[in-house]
């Protein structure tokens, strides 16, 4: 039986944890608190409580059983805690494995003006969240059998999009000309990573983005519209008043490239863009 092991079942490994149950797989994993423990047990997955505070007992023995290892905890301000406190046994089971997979994001890109990036492009972060990515996926690509690298846009998807900040009153149309983001749905995040366990490339990278980069701003004004509600006012990015996490992710400007997932791994977006993912969500009660 296939089995997934998962460090870190939130969002968007969630989502494809329940479409490899559909499939017949097994999955157990990680998760930070008791009640998302009791939330997944509800879909048949057994997770156990993990974070930097929190070390597993005896991880070689979870691990047995499996046949598939993902990882989507992010780094934190020490380094990555997956590997920090379970490296040693992620590595002495990697030969094993048919499939290791980590979910990094193009932030590892840095700032490129507006231009395009792809897999081949230099690693130039623009800051420190950024940097820890990349000594994260240095570690990852360290293993013995190296993980794959999914370098993952901005992600929305069913009850986490645009028509949920629109609908809630806390969407802000923030304008800075020239600002371009990519985005990906969750459901073809799940797409890509079933492409990659069918077509093994340990080490390999992989953007995991749409066809539509955009401004922000449009995305906001799409689903306003959608939803019948007038958009939120256009406020200069100069004076938007927003957190210090929010503000750095308009350091970076850049267009990013999912040709090689498509050309390696054979994948056809389900939503190649938020024209289509937005009104898909809104038509499923989302």
């Amino acid at each position: 039986m296939n089995h997934l092991f998962c460090f870190g079942l939130g969002y968007s490994a969630t989502f494809l944890a329940r479409q490899l149950l559909a499939k017949g797989w097994r999955v157990t994993g990680t998760c930070r608190s008791r009640d998302t423990q009791v939330e997944l047990s509800r879909l048949g997955i057994e997770a156990h409580l993990f974070d930097r505070d929190h070390q597993i007992g005896d991880l070689a023995a979870l691990l047995e059983p499996a046949t598939h290892l993902l990882s989507s905890v992010p780094p934190d301000e020490r380094g990555d805690p997956v590997l920090d406190l379970h490296g040693a046994a992620i590595d002495a089971a990697s030969q094993r494995l048919s499939w290791i997979g980590y979910l990094s994001t193009t932030g590892v890109y840095g700032d490129h003006a507006g231009g395009w990036v792809d897999e081949m492009s230099e690693l130039q972060p623009s800051g420190e969240r950024g940097q820890r990515r990349v000594a994260a996926e240095q570690g990852w690509r360290a293993l013995d059998q190296p993980a794959h690298l999914f370098r993952l846009a901005g992600i929305y998807g069913p009850g986490s999009s645009a028509l949920d900040t629109v609908r809630e009153g806390r969407a802000k149309r923030i304008v800075k000309p020239g600002q371009i983001f990519s985005r990906i749905h969750v459901a073809d995040i799940a797409r890509v990573l079933e492409a990659s366990m069918a077509r093994p490339h340990a080490g390999a990278a992989y953007n995991l983005c749409d066809d539509d980069p955009a401004p922000p701003s449009d995305v906001i004004a799409f689903a306003a519209a959608l939803l019948n509600l007038p958009p939120p006012p256009e406020v200069p990015f100069d004076q938007a008043d927003l957190s210090p996490m929010a503000r750095s992710f308009y350091d970076d400007n850049k267009r990013v490239s999912n040709s090689r997932i498509k050309r390696e791994l054979g994948v056809a977006l389900q939503y190649p863009s938020y024209r289509v993912g937005l009104p898909a969500i809104l038509s499923a009660g989302g």
